[in-house]
């Protein structure tokens, strides 16, 4: 018998919501019951499995006031919440849209006159999907969708920290007979979800790094695929032409939406020396102007830390940075209220990479802004990191920008703005250096991830020799 895991909430500290993980009889049942029920989802076609998804997202449409509020006490925050059912719910809408092109099969005339050729795609049966706790939905269903899509059965392990939207999806999925036997949620901590690879022919994980890693390393034990998104410190670049106004804006949103809980989060902030001081100034004044959502759901827009964990790890970085002589210009402290634990938008300067604030991934709205005397310099520093997530340049010409943005060993720059990945998802990317591995979760190669190739070689003459005897 596993033990239940309580969950707590991260505003007001309570422990208010248990999960029971499954034992491990019951788990390769689940995986087993998924594995049988492919085949047939598979032959179900794509216009079958489009139809069933949309079934599955009326049905959510049904429950969104649920879902919403299981969100809510998951993570703490509104309006985030609400824009991660928007994001999800046009997912569906997205994939569906772009499945029956990427999914087409081809033939053709090969270079030998009598062989032609059939190209066909065939699912990894069955995909596995262990997502984490700061976009719950969104990051549970970024790779689910594309995959079932695919014709692969997916089951999801989300994060044991923000478990609570499972409950309204599975009520919605009950009232899809073709989807719910190859969608299904197995709850539980990092033991569920390493025993989950040890079912499945393809795992997606979303994380932090070093749990990537035993990720990693499980699958490559099974020969499996492994496609991982781990940390990020995401760098700013803001050259001397940059648009002052513009930069400290699009720099704040990014460094501080969802209280910084995010991997492709904004987290190092190089400035040119010349507008260094002009910059951070603007920074603090925009940074003042943000609240928490504290008392209420709708006094501000910062929310809880999620993971109390989390909260010991900004507080270490805020630590080891003041003692090391940085200057805190705004917020610089982790607050506990009303049992939750909050950070108000921190502005540093005086920081350098000798300080866990500007090498290690805080995941918090923390801003280190720091000069630069050369671009050269900057470029250097930027890419001074294990991570390569994505980064963001600002400059007063797009060409000054992309020449940049060229040089920094990431896999999304964002270029007069930033954290674009976490809007705009057609453009392909792939994780540099130790963000991540495999193939981009992003654009046409999102879905095709989940196909196998086949290859077949069709002679088309009617002798029945051999071609070399000819």
């Amino acid at each position: 018998m596993t033990n239940p895991i309580e969950v707590r909430n991260p505003r007001t500290g309570k422990f208010d919501y248990v999960i029971i993980p499954p034992p491990p009889r019951l788990l390769a049942q689940q995986c087993n019951r998924a594995r049988r029920a492919q085949t047939q989802w598979y032959q179900l076609g794509l216009e079958g499995r489009i139809a069933a998804l949309q079934e599955w997202k009326q049905a959510i449409l049904s429950a969104r006031q649920q879902l919403t509020d299981a969100l809510v006490n998951d993570t703490g925050r509104l309006s985030i919440s609400i824009l991660e059912i928007d994001s999800f719910l046009g997912s569906i809408d997205r994939w569906c849209d772009l499945a029956p092109d990427l999914l087409q099969e081809s033939a053709k005339n090969t270079s030998i006159p009598f062989i032609s050729l059939q190209q066909a795609s065939v699912p990894y049966p069955v995909v596995g999907v262990i997502s984490p706790w700061n976009f719950p939905l969104l990051l549970a269903m970024i790779d689910t969708i594309p995959a079932l899509l695919a014709g692969s059965a997916v089951i999801v392990k989300p994060s044991e920290i923000a478990p609570r939207f499972v409950a309204p999806l599975l009520t919605a999925l009950n009232n899809v007979p073709h989807l719910r036997d190859v969608l299904m949620f197995l709850e539980g901590a990092g033991e569920t979800g390493a025993a989950l690879i040890e079912y499945v022919d393809l795992i997606c994980f979303t994380g932090s790094v070093a749990t990537g890693r035993r990720v990693g390393e499980a699958a490559a034990k099974r020969f499996i695929p492994a496609f991982l998104e781990l940390g990020g410190k995401d760098p700013a670049i803001v050259l001397e032409s940059a648009n002052v106004d513009l930069a400290t804006s699009a720099i704040l949103w990014g460094a501080v939406v969802n209280t910084g809980q995010s991997c492709l989060s904004i987290e190092r902030i190089y400035v040119a020396e010349s507008i260094f001081e002009e910059f951070y100034h603007q920074l603090v004044a925009k940074a003042y102007r943000l609240q928490l959502a504290y008392p209420t759901l709708e006094g501000g827009q910062i929310g809880p830390i999620i993971a109390e964990k989390q909260a010991a790890i900004i507080s270490g970085h805020l630590f080891d940075a003041v003692e090391k002589g940085a200057v805190v210009h705004c917020g610089g402290k982790v607050e506990e209220l009303g049992g939750g634990w909050w950070c108000r938008p921190t502005v540093l300067t005086q920081v350098n990479h000798s300080m866990k604030v500007m090498t290690e991934e805080t995941f918090g709205p923390i801003m280190p802004v720091m000069p630069f005397p050369s671009v050269e310099e900057a470029i250097y520093l930027a890419n001074d990191s294990i991570y390569g997530l994505s980064a963001a340049v600002f400059a007063g010409s797009e060409e000054e920008a992309l020449a940049v943005g060229r040089q920094i060993n990431a896999g999304a720059i964002s270029i007069n703005d930033a954290a674009l990945t976490a809007i705009m998802h057609e453009g392909e990317k792939n994780a540099f250096k130790f963000s991540g591995l495999g193939g981009s979760r992003m654009g046409a190669a999102a879905l095709k991830r989940f196909l196998r190739k086949q290859a077949f070689l069709i002679k088309t003459n009617s002798t029945s020799d051999p071609w070399w005897f000819e």
